[in-house]
């Protein structure tokens, strides 16, 4: 069942390794199939270097198992929530990555420093509230997509495509899942910029009119960025 899409998705998985945002087994990437609304994901726990295409799990939208040995990440209720919540996405990657992690774990947004930034972000990347006591008892692992969503609500999460768990990490998402882990590469990266420039005294972003034009001639709609797809 689904075995392109497992196969796509365990390459996302050792795509998060071979890129340096994952060690031992601390991460996860998913992908929903548009036909049957089912979605692919890491087994919980299971190291990368025994990982499998055919390891991956299958779950309806609801979280039952549909197909696989192995249970599924422990993070899949998040997943299943940001899936329900913005149906444009499909594909969810979640890393502790060093620099992304870091501003996490500070609780502190990544501002829009600079033109790379702007490149991949409308906008800076933000940070969520805490959890409460209450939500990390109850409902732990949905209540971390419920912050997410809250978090970036007015916003249009394909143009802000990850967003950063207090305390926690950084969630990235796309259209599919290499888009997803495209972005947490991005992120990543952004994160590690931002880092050096707060530490070389910076702590304002750029002009407005400078981040939306490089925002907008890569992703707007009238774009220009890079060549014309062929018919």
């Amino acid at each position: 069942m689904l075995e392109k899409l497992k196969a796509r998705v365990y390459r996302a998985n050792t795509e998060l390794v071979k890129s340096g945002l994952v060690i031992h087994t601390w991460g996860n990437a998913s992908a929903r199939d548009r036909k049957t609304g089912l979605i692919v994901i890491k087994p919980s726990g299971i190291s990368y270097d025994k990982m499998k295409a055919g390891d991956m799990v299958v779950l309806d939208p609801d979280g039952n198992i549909v197909e696989g040995r192995y249970k599924p990440s422990t993070d899949a209720p998040t997943h299943l929530f940001l899936y329900k919540d913005w149906d444009l996405i499909n594909g969810i990657v979640h890393t502790h990555s060093t620099y992304a992690t870091s501003w996490a774990q500070a609780g502190r947004n990544i501002p829009a420093f600079g033109t790379t930034h702007a490149d991949h972000f409308h906008g800076e990347v933000p940070c969520t509230r805490r959890l409460t006591a209450e939500e990390t008892e109850n409902d732990y692992e949905i209540n971390t997509g419920k912050v997410m969503a809250e978090r970036l609500s007015g916003l249009d999460p394909l143009a802000v495509p990850s967003v950063l768990v207090n305390c926690h990490g950084p969630f990235s998402w796309g259209r599919d899942p290499e888009e997803a882990v495209y972005n947490a590469i991005a992120l990543e990266e952004i994160a590690r910029m931002a880092f050096y420039t707060v530490l070389l005294g910076n702590t304002g972003p750029a002009d407005v009119h400078l981040l939306n034009k490089h925002f907008e001639r890569k992703h707007g709609k009238n774009a220009y960025y890079g060549q014309k797809k062929k018919k």
